[in-house]
């Protein structure tokens, strides 16, 4: 997927420039941002951290729908008409997160374009990634599934960049990510520590060579 370079978005310059409608709120490991069913009246953005996406069912089945990181936006779905959150956003590590009133990020959109380009591109990538993510639960084997998520959790090809994943995650977390049971996410993580791909001394940390395991048969 080719990103289009555009200016980066400046949450301390935004702060300074918006009249009202914005404030930063820390955030602890499991700790909920917004929840299923609340009001949806803020966008929020990721300073530092990542968030976990999740959806109960009527019949009070969780499920994982997507793990964002710093630099990405949550919470937009209230910009197209939304009343009600449709899922719960919780920090899954320590996390500084920017809240945008839902009027001022209305009028930001309108007052600045390269903000307006900005947003623009993330929500262009956050609809591919939810193609490709319905592609891969179609198509391919949990093991690689797996294996995509734990790329993505490290930022393997976001600017260029590995990251630890966050140290809290749990394999329940990852099966319910992945679309399978934890004990074939247990046995998977298990065979990708023995090749080398993934270590784990306290943090969980992935290595590029992982993605052979989503190129090769």
């Amino acid at each position: 997927m080719v990103k289009i370079p555009v200016e980066r978005f400046d949450p301390q310059a935004f702060l300074k420039s918006v009249d009202g409608g914005r404030s930063v709120q820390n955030y602890q490991p499991e700790e909920p941002i917004f929840r299923q069913g609340d009001d949806a009246d803020a966008v929020f953005y990721i300073r530092t951290g990542k968030v976990q996406i999740t959806v109960v069912s009527e019949q009070g089945k969780e499920g994982v729908i997507g793990i964002m990181a710093t630099g990405d936006f949550v919470g937009e779905g209230c910009l197209n008409g939304h009343p009600l959150r449709m899922a719960t956003a919780s920090a899954l590590e320590e996390s500084e997160i920017l809240k945008i009133e839902k009027a001022a990020m209305i009028r930001v959109l309108h007052d600045q374009p390269s903000f307006s380009e900005m947003f623009m591109e993330f929500l262009l990538s956050r609809n591919a990634a939810i193609e490709e993510d319905l592609v891969d639960q179609l198509f391919n084997s949990s093991e690689k599934r797996l294996a995509r998520v734990l790329l993505q959790l490290s930022s393997f090809g976001k600017d260029g960049r590995m990251e630890p994943v966050v140290a809290n995650i749990s394999q329940d977390i990852l099966a319910a990510k992945v679309g399978t049971t934890r004990s074939r996410v247990n046995f998977f993580m298990n065979k990708f520590r023995k090749l080398g791909l993934i270590e784990y001394n306290g943090t969980l940390k992935v290595h590029s060579s992982l993605l052979n395991v989503i190129v090769h048969d």
